[in-house]
């Protein structure tokens, strides 16, 4: 079936709508359209157990309300020393991106390098008007360092150090961010699956 022609981005968060227009661009000619056309729609609460169920969500919502497919992410970090949290509860652990850092180094500080073992997870849903949905997972390993480091990316960037750079994702290019990030697997696996069908 492949791509659809044209889609809009179930999510608020500027710096999500910016990382996926780039992402999605790999796909090919799909147009990407941000909620700000749709006033009206209101994006359901991430209130599910799972990724799946959050992303999902999202994206039947927005589908449903625009009659256009529709693409929904939901992402979290989990962290060895706080027995996989913070998890699907990432965006909620605290009110902002500075007191979500402040709490995560926090309840860290003192422990060993064990501990601060971590991965992001990703699940990406796309929600066709048909009401199909297509999913797709990906995940980024790494450690969380001591203190932020960087001035780029948005959420737990400055404290997620990826293994395979040896810097924090806000240290790092764009570039060398999508390439590795788990929002950019989870979006290329579904794009290959897409252009399979």
């Amino acid at each position: 079936m492949g791509a659809p022609a044209e889609l809009v981005l179930a999510t608020a968060n500027p710096g999500k709508v910016r990382e996926l227009r780039r992402l999605i661009a790999e796909w090919g000619p799909v147009g990407v359209r941000s909620l700000a056309g749709w006033s009206h729609v209101v994006l359901p609460p991430e209130d599910g157990a799972t990724y799946e169920e959050n992303a999902v969500a999202k994206a039947r919502a927005v589908s449903e309300a625009t009659g256009l497919a529709a693409l929904g992410d939901d992402s979290g970090l989990e962290v060895v020393g706080l027995d996989g949290g913070p998890g699907v509860r990432s965006a909620r652990y605290a009110a902002t991106d500075e007191a979500r850092i402040e709490k995560l180094l926090t309840a860290l500080r003192g422990r060993g390098e064990a501990a601060r073992v971590a991965r992001f997870v990703c699940v990406v849903a796309l929600a066709w008007p048909d009401g199909r949905v297509d999913t797709a997972v990906g995940e980024c390993h790494g450690r969380i360092a001591e203190r932020p480091r960087g001035e780029g990316g948005f959420g737990y960037d400055p404290v997620f150090v990826v293994d395979e750079l040896g810097v924090t994702f806000a240290e790092a290019s764009s570039a060398e961010k999508e390439a590795r990030s788990h929002r950019g697997r989870a979006v290329r696996a579904l794009g290959e699956r897409l252009a399979a069908d």
